[in-house]
């Protein structure tokens, strides 16, 4: 190794950014997910009919029914075609087609892939499919598929593997990736750290670039996403970033000190992850160095990595605002789609019953004027909407951290406004409705002071839900959904009826 260049931080196996081998060596030829996944349901379809006519042929012989489909010269061509199909695609779109697939078919469908891209497979499928897949594999299948990935794709698959697998996996690796998977276990899911990749390029500041592109060379191929090359000292301290982009393009006897330029963001290892998708988005990064509190480089944080956090961050906050507990396999048993969905069902099953009471108190009011009972529904609708609408922006100011616990007082005059504006504004063209449907001018200005007033609460409520769960170190997408519309619905009807009683009645 020339004077002056550090090891890479590079292992040899496969990674999820490279494309999975044929067994003749050939690369994986692209495909598009839609027609990959028609064609494999194509040939589960024909596997279906196939076994449906020999079971049909041997009557009530299950048995002898299973072996003539064993023994089908066609069942086996069909399953030929379909292990030929899995073969050409990227372990990515293979993790799509099983997460569309039944639990039988996709099982099936598991069987026919090559072992060696179980591991690629498992990182790159979603927490639900995934458990599905891991419970139908036996500790040996575990172990060789998880032990051939980088630590710290073994640290993701890590909460979702029985123990005995990690403590084989773990036994198995050399002594410093079993360093690296320990440091890369050691990091809560919201670190950088555990986000943070170790195959990087180090150089010293005092080799000429000649001797640099001299070692690049040397690598079969470099590390996914690598866009630059780290500079550090000989305690690995992070000095600069030379850009291959300067590399190419510098003369070949020039420093490395004289060409570095000093990196846009170095992350801590410890801070949020949201920090780091903030600097890739802000500055268009493609990686970005990792360094511990004394400034050693630790690692870097690619773009790849970036892009599925925020994919993971989005479908979490998605799935929080419905107030769903977990990402659900949509093809889940009833009964573990009835655990992650019963909480706050239960919750807005409480919350209805208030409205219902509130309603009630107000039944003879109703009774007297029968058009209070066909208005209140769109007071308290509007009220949701506009109510979504202002807790929407806040978790997103929240998520892209524009929005601190501080500012609540300045969100809330801000939010009023506007929805004085429009209670005013939508107030009043439904006041103007109701006079003209029912010829009660008394009736119009009950519209508008109830739609008004709706609208304020709706935006207290829009803000304070939010800011409030934050405080308490909650996640403010969690059932906010549910929680608003409990308070307008309620709100609504109370504010409705009895504004109603006291002006009409």
């Amino acid at each position: 190794m020339p004077e002056g260049i550090s090891e890479p931080h590079e292992r040899e196996g496969p990674s999820r950014a490279r494309a999975a081998p044929e067994a003749n060596g050939a690369e994986v030829a692209p495909a598009r997910v839609p027609d990959a996944l028609a064609e494999v349901t194509s040939l589960l379809r024909k596997a279906r009919l196939v076994e449906g006519l020999i079971h049909e042929q041997h009557g009530h012989a299950p048995q002898a029914a299973r072996d003539a489909v064993e023994e089908s010269a066609v069942a086996r061509q069909n399953k030929a075609d379909l292990a030929r199909t899995l073969a050409r695609l990227h372990p990515a779109d293979i993790a799509h087609v099983l997460e569309a697939l039944p639990l039988d078919e996709r099982l099936y469908v598991w069987d026919l892939v090559k072992a060696d891209r179980d591991g690629d497979i498992l990182v790159e499928a979603s927490d639900a499919v995934r458990e599905s897949l891991i419970s139908s594999m036996n500790t040996d299948e575990l172990v060789a598929a998880t032990e051939a990935l980088d630590a710290e794709e073994i640290a993701e698959l890590a909460p979702d593997l029985p123990q005995e697998v990690i403590d084989d996996v773990f036994q198995s690796l050399p002594i410093e990736e079993r360093e690296q998977l320990r440091a890369a276990m050691s990091f809560d899911e919201g670190m950088v750290g555990a986000w943070m990749d170790f195959d990087d390029v180090q150089v010293r500041p005092d080799v000429t670039l000649e001797v640099v592109l001299r070692y690049l060379r040397r690598f079969e191929e470099l590390p996914s996403q690598t866009d630059q090359v780290f500079v550090v000292d000989r305690d690995e301290r992070l000095q600069g970033v030379l850009p291959l982009r300067r590399l190419i393009v510098s003369e070949p006897d020039a420093l490395v000190a004289d060409v570095m330029e000093p990196p846009i963001v170095r992350l801590l290892q410890h801070e949020p992850v949201e920090t780091a998708a903030s600097a890739f988005e802000r500055y268009d990064l493609v990686s970005a160095p990792v360094v511990d509190t004394n400034g050693k480089l630790v690692g870097r944080v690619t773009v790849d990595e970036v892009l599925d956090f925020v994919r993971e961050r989005s479908e979490e906050e998605m799935l929080a605002f419905a107030g769903l507990r977990g990402e659900e396999d949509v093809f889940a048993s009833v009964w573990k789609s009835f655990q992650n969905r019963w909480a706050w069902l239960a919750v807005n099953l409480v919350t209805a019953f208030v409205a219902s009471r509130v309603i009630g108190i107000f039944e003879g009011s109703i009774q007297r004027l029968v058009a209070l009972a066909t208005l209140m529904p769109i007071v308290a609708g509007i009220g949701g909407n506009s109510g979504n609408q202002t807790i929407t922006m806040i978790v997103r100011a929240v998520a892209l951290g524009q929005v601190s616990r501080g500012e609540s007082r300045q969100l809330i005059r801000k939010e009023l406004a506007v929805s004085l504006l429009n209670g005013l504004v939508w107030g009043g063209v439904m006041g103007i409705v109701a006079v003209m449907l029912y010829r009660q001018l008394l009736l119009g200005v009950v519209m508008v002071l109830a739609m008004t007033l709706n609208l304020l609460l709706a935006a207290l409520m829009g803000v304070l839900i939010p800011m409030t769960m934050m405080k308490l170190g909650r996640d403010p997408a969690v059932g906010s959904s549910v929680m608003i519309t409990a308070v307008t619905d309620s709100g609504g009807f109370f504010i409705f009826l009895g504004l109603a009683t006291l002006i009409l009645m």
